[in-house]
């Protein structure tokens, strides 16, 4: 069986839906909110942490509460919401978790003995739940014993107290104010007519999206609702096929940066209107937030803010991922080196209203980059990153970056600084798979 990669396929309707269905979509989705909201409220505390995995109690209990039959939601999109909130139940969990994990890791207090401790229970969710709800964990025998090994060998009362005072300073409530779509499973849409047929609120009664192509799915999507004049746009996740390519032979190093996008070990560029696009959507943000906190005392509404900040970001993700495409197409690589993201220390904290640097999105480039690099066959190669635009990709010495160029006063190498960095991100990488010792670099 060929191995796949999953990603989202957009539908888009083919104009603006008439006002009627609009509002039928748009009521769906303030159900659906209101839905999630619910569950935040319910079972987004300690006291549910044992009921969370599968969710299937959960369900049970959505589904004797009432709230259904009161709002009138068809179940197909009713239990949609309930576990689309549970996933980010969960998935906040996992962060909290994560948090104190690393949070451990940096405390010289706790012995190798407290770490592996504190990595099982965290990993357990059974022990993490039962910590924080003060109860003894009910455990299968053989990972009953091996907890109760470990906590006999460290302060276990001292460790758990540790895990409950760090998620405690954690701990948020979960709301969402934003009834901007909905899911929907099969039984809740049928394709025809070169458009789409979606279940309303009223029994046997179907809103008609013609849409601007004919393809067909079978799977759980996602309908964006639009402002008035907008278009409905349908997300689907797919599986798609991994490509392989035989004339993939190169080696590419890379760095990255605000202005342009991505810059080669050759020198070539990729995206180089990010800064301007990036700057032009960081003033409008700018201008909006300005005005909106003039005319704070109107109560202006931010939902057409949002959706217009939204559309922007789609052209620049659009923009991102077509840059992407090219510089897989023309570099045809079998192998990227990409320096490392660096963890930001206090110097390096973004200031609340850059909102220049906000609009860079160097985390969406990054996850995108290592998508199309395993959709296409591509071996993606992180490197040490420090100083990584500071060292001479020729002879190794410390220069200075000047004007956009780069300067080693050691050699006498002039470099445009984006292409040294590059050049350095794939000297090391070779390095890395070759050992200290392996093939010399080639720099021109």
């Amino acid at each position: 069986m060929a191995e796949t990669v999953c990603k989202t396929l957009r539908q888009y309707s083919s104009g603006a839906i008439p006002e009627a269905d609009r509002k039928k979509l748009e009521e769906i989705a303030e159900d659906y909110c209101r839905v999630k909201n619910y569950v935040y409220q319910r079972y987004g505390g300690v006291g549910s942490l044992p009921i969370l995995y599968p969710g299937y109690t959960v369900q049970n209990q959505m589904t004797g509460s009432g709230l259904r039959e009161k709002m009138g939601l068809p179940s197909v999109y009713f239990y949609c919401a309930v576990f689309d909130a549970l996933g980010d139940i969960r998935a906040w969990w996992s962060r909290v978790k994560t948090g104190i994990q690393e949070a451990a890791a940096k405390n010289p207090g706790f012995s190798a003995e407290d770490l592996h401790y504190l990595r099982f229970v965290l990993k357990v969710n059974n022990c993490f739940a039962a910590i924080l709800n003060h109860t003894e964990p009910e455990l299968p025998e053989g990972i009953g014993e091996k907890y109760r090994e470990l906590a006999g060998s460290v302060d276990a009362v001292k460790l758990d107290g540790y895990i409950r005072r760090q998620a405690r300073k954690r701990q948020k409530k979960l709301n969402t104010d934003r009834a901007e779509g909905f899911s929907m499973t099969e039984r809740a849409y049928r394709y025809g007519d070169h458009g789409i047929y979606i279940a309303t609120k009223e029994k046997r009664k179907r809103v008609f999206i013609p849409l601007t192509d004919g393809n067909s799915y079978k799977r759980q999507l996602y309908v964006r609702v639009p402002e008035p004049e907008g278009r409905v746009e349908i997300l689907v996740p797919a599986q798609v096929r991994i490509k392989s390519h035989e004339d993939y032979r190169n080696e590419t190093g890379l760095s990255m940066g605000m202005q342009v996008m991505l810059t080669t070990d050759g020198g070539r560029a990729y995206g180089e209107r990010l800064g301007e696009v990036s700057f032009r959507n960081a003033e409008w943000i700018r201008e909006q937030t300005k005005s909106y906190r003039k005319n704070r005392k109107d109560n202006p509404g931010r939902k057409k803010y949002r959706e217009q900040k939204r559309r922007r970001e789609e052209r620049l993700h659009a923009y991102i991922n077509e840059e992407l495409n090219r510089f897989l197409r023309e570099e045809k690589p079998e192998r990227v080196y990409l320096p490392k993201l660096q963890g930001k220390g206090k110097a390096g904290k973004v200031k609340k209203y850059n909102y220049y640097a906000s609009m860079w999105q160097k985390g969406y480039i990054r996850k995108r980059l290592e998508i199309k690099c395993r959709e296409h066959s591509v071996e993606l190669v992180e490197v040490f990153g420090k100083d990584i635009s500071a060292e001479c990709s020729r002879c190794g010495a410390i220069g200075k970056k000047e004007g956009g160029m780069f300067y080693c006063p050691a050699c006498g190498r002039e470099e445009e600084e984006k292409t040294n960095a590059a050049q350095n991100a794939k000297k090391r990488g070779r390095r890395g798979r070759h050992g200290e010792g392996g093939e010399p670099e080639e720099s021109s």
